[in-house]
């Protein structure tokens, strides 16, 4: 394993332990254990950060990878990343107002949000884990430059 699949292995790992993490603490807390839903979820979030930090040095020192599959294919890939990136975004804003609204004790409206964030953490995960295996798995594919380089120009 080479550094370009390296960081993007751990990182889609982080998010599948995140998602785990999600479900276990949406199951302590049916069963009424608070203390320990709390501690889960904020190590699901811990999970969600680390992939977060780890994408993100990874696309502007390593680069991103290109799609390595067919033309005929590309479209439908670009489509489903697309959905993919704004599902996460939409997860990652829905996770943080969700984690606020429980640190500030407002948990009527947690508990509305959680189950929303929760369900679409697990979509976008599961996107996640096949972005990755279209990408490094069945259609490896280039790998352009790091951030900084096409900033800078080099």
């Amino acid at each position: 394993m080479d550094l370009y699949t390296l960081f993007p292995t751990i990182s889609t790992s982080f998010i599948v332990i995140s998602a785990i993490l999600v479900a276990i603490g949406w199951a302590l807390i049916v069963q009424g254990k608070r203390d320990a839903h709390k501690k889960v979820m904020i190590w699901g979030a811990i999970a969600a950060l680390l992939f977060f930090i780890i994408y993100v040095s990874r696309t502007a020192f390593v680069g991103n990878t290109s799609w390595g599959g067919s033309d005929e294919m590309k479209i439908y890939y670009q489509i489903f990343l697309i959905f993919h990136i704004v599902l996460a975004t939409v997860a990652a804003v829905f996770g943080i107002t969700t984690l606020v609204l429980a640190f500030r004790e407002r948990f009527a409206k947690h508990r509305k949000w959680g189950r929303v964030t929760a369900s679409i953490w697990f979509v976008t995960a599961i996107t996640g884990v096949v972005v990755y295996v279209l990408l490094y798995i069945l259609y490896p594919g280039g790998h352009t430059k790091p951030v900084w380089d096409v900033i800078l120009g080099a």
